[in-house]
């Protein structure tokens, strides 16, 4: 079949398409950098792309994009990528803007994490075996299991097939000398010449919906040598867990691209943090993973569909064991990958990571745990019990659905404030000119607005108070944060009224969350003693701020701690000692999961929480009247 050929520009890089296929999907195959937070739907905007040459060989202009673009954007050739296929063959020239670019995204890779005594799942031993005369010939694997045996008191019935293969060699290479790596005292999973028991590497990694952070831990030391982190890969297919899901559905082969695409990025964190610590691949013996449940089912290849179907059930909930290689990950060939236990279809081991690292299950007095992300995880409780539920937040505070919002990336706006003399003020990731607005930023302008009086407390923008970087234009209101002449693509960013609704709607769902599992869990809001809030957007929002606009239940701003990337922390915790992944088992299967939209009072609670700051006007009034007091 015949194919059109496309260059990308300001890459210079050229590819052939086929055909039907789009711009989006072609751009994808190549790897390049184009933005697609609503995963191809046509509802984000984000694919912006301009066709410089071949308009007339693609697809017409869709409805969707003539409701985005203006006459004069269409005659310059912008286009949505997931909306512009090939129809034929011929020559194609196409940009991809600045701000189409996902760029280099600010991602948090660190965390509180609770002590633990030093116990992995895998050690080291140097083993000394018999060598073999004429007058007494053994085989060289009954040989080693009796060596095991008689110095260690553990009994293999038999080894691997990939230790196996590499045994003649290494007892000859080491003159009857090898290190053996044995897991959990149930298996011979390396076998290597000579004493090389200081080398014993483990990983750890959170599969976020959003980002990957690894940490490359050594374990006979029990310390991180290395760490890093990057975008999740899977975001061009969609930036939420239902998009993804989606994806695996529509797709004849999405769930192994989704899975492929993962576990190569999990690879390219484990090859980073090996090169800077010096470590080879062969030297990594364990992994351990976490994430939601749809990720989790995604990395190990579990079909996640009925996931998105209520009553949303995961495909399995116990604590899970693979060969690493069965998964793709190229490490030591008889390492496994093990994953936390889940806790319900929306609730993962990521939010049982969590629970390790804040030590929630042990604490005496109450405490909620609130991972915020794309999907919301909340537990609350004591050592005496614990509920969890899980909200659909959406990916507003990672910059979808917001006009001129973008990841927390080099130049996004990450915090606004209001001077004294009205005047609207911001500072930007890196010092770089404004590209757009980042989740944190969001919360700041609807704090700042409501304090100040732009907006009251249904959200609505009040132009009639004449501020002069509000105005209603076209029927549409907004606030002007940055001027044309101070951004990168000399286009003003603004907050309009459609974006407040979008985090009114995101902190309504954290809100109602965590309402409806204390009042499922008979627990009064002055019961609580601490809130911990998780994930690298919570790290950076203002906590006064988010207070203001009705996040999370009122409580002293003292007890509220940010622990920053728990769950990662929680991984690490049980790629150091097997005992914390014997108490995850416990904990999670003492979690009592409520799923928000079995709660009668749902909708209700729901629509309170879109107030600011989260009740009624009566509540508005004296939460505004105790902040001006206080200020």
């Amino acid at each position: 079949m015949d194919k059109a050929k496309v260059l990308f520009q300001p890459d210079g890089k050229r590819s052939e398409g086929q055909p039907g296929e789009s711009i989006l999907h072609l751009a994808q195959r190549m790897g390049l950098d184009l933005n697609s937070l609503c995963g191809g739907l046509g509802v984000c905007k984000k694919c912006l792309i301009v066709i410089k040459e071949g308009g007339s060989i693609l697809s017409p202009l869709t409805d969707t994009e003539a409701r985005f673009f203006s006459e004069g954007e269409v005659s310059e050739g912008y286009r949505l990528a997931c909306r512009t296929s090939i129809l034929r063959t011929g020559d194609i020239v196409v940009e991809i803007p600045f701000e189409s670019r996902t760029g280099q995204m600010k991602l948090l890779a660190s965390g509180i994490e609770a002590k633990v005594s030093l116990n992995p799942a895998v050690r080291k031993a140097l083993v000394q075996l018999r060598k073999p005369t004429l007058k007494n010939i053994e085989a060289d694997a009954e040989n080693l299991l009796a060596t095991i045996k008689e110095k260690y008191g553990i009994r293999f019935g038999s080894l691997s097939y990939e230790v196996l293969k590499r045994l003649p060699a290494a007892l000859r290479e080491g003159n009857w000398n090898v290190s053996i790596t044995i897991r959990q005292d149930e298996e011979v999973i390396a076998v290597e010449p000579n004493d090389t028991t200081a080398r014993l590497f483990g990983f750890a990694v959170d599969v976020g919906t959003t980002k990957l952070a690894g940490y490359l831990v050594d374990l006979s030391k029990g310390k991180v040598v290395a760490s890093a982190s990057m975008i999740n890969p899977q975001v061009p297919y969609g930036d939420d867990i239902l998009s993804r899901i989606t994806y695996t559905n529509s797709n004849p082969d999405g769930l192994n691209k989704l899975a492929s695409t993962v576990r190569e990025g999990i690879m390219k964190l484990i090859g980073d943090c090996c090169a800077e610590a010096g470590v080879e691949k062969e030297e990594v013996y364990d992994v351990v993973a976490v994430g939601n449940t749809a990720m989790h089912h995604i990395l190990f290849g579990i079909d996640p569909e009925y996931v998105a179907l209520a009553p949303h059930p995961a495909a399995i909930r116990s604590s899970l064991n693979v060969k690493a290689r069965e998964i793709g990950l190229r490490i030591s060939e008889g390492a496994y990958a093990y994953s936390l236990p889940l806790v319900a279809g929306f609730v993962g081991s990521d939010a049982v990571a969590d629970g390790m690292a804040t030590e929630i299950h042990m604490s005496e007095e109450v405490a909620m745990m609130i991972d915020i992300g794309t999907n919301t995880e909340i537990v609350l409780g004591s050592k005496y019990g614990l509920g969890a539920c899980s909200c659909a937040s959406g990916p507003a505070f990672e910059g979808a659905r917001i006009k001129n919002g973008m990841r927390a990336a080099t130049g996004a706006i990450e915090s606004i404030w209001i001077e004294p003399d009205l005047r609207i003020r911001y500072k930007t990731i890196d010092s770089a000119a404004p590209r757009g607005i980042c989740g944190s930023a969001m919360v700041d302008a609807l704090a700042e607005f409501l304090v100040n009086g732009l907006i009251d407390n249904t959200g609505k923008i009040r132009v009639e108070k004449g501020h002069p970087q509000v105005r209603r234009t076209d029927n549409l209101s907004e606030v002007v944060i940055a001027e044309k002449g101070e951004t990168v693509g000399g286009e003003e960013i603004t907050v309009t009224q459609a974006d407040i609704r979008e985090i009114q709607l995101a902190k309504a769902a954290i809100y109602t969350g965590a309402s409806i599992l204390m009042k499922n869990m008979r627990i009064l809001p002055e019961e609580l003693k601490r809130i911990f809030i998780a994930g690298a957007f919570g790290n950076y929002v203002n906590p006064e701020n988010a207070r203001i606009i009705g996040m999370y239940p009122d409580i002293a701003l003292s007890k509220v701690r940010f622990v920053g990337n728990s769950a990662g922390s929680g991984a690490r915790m049980a790629l150091l000692s097997y005992d914390i992944r014997r108490m995850a088992e416990i904990v999670a299967n003492k979690i009592s999961y409520v799923e928000l939209a079995a709660d009668p009072s749902f909708n209700k609670e729901f629509i309170k929480a879109m107030y600011l700051p989260h009740e009624e006007e009566k509540r508005f009034k004296n939460v505004m009247k105790l902040l001006r007091n206080a200020t």
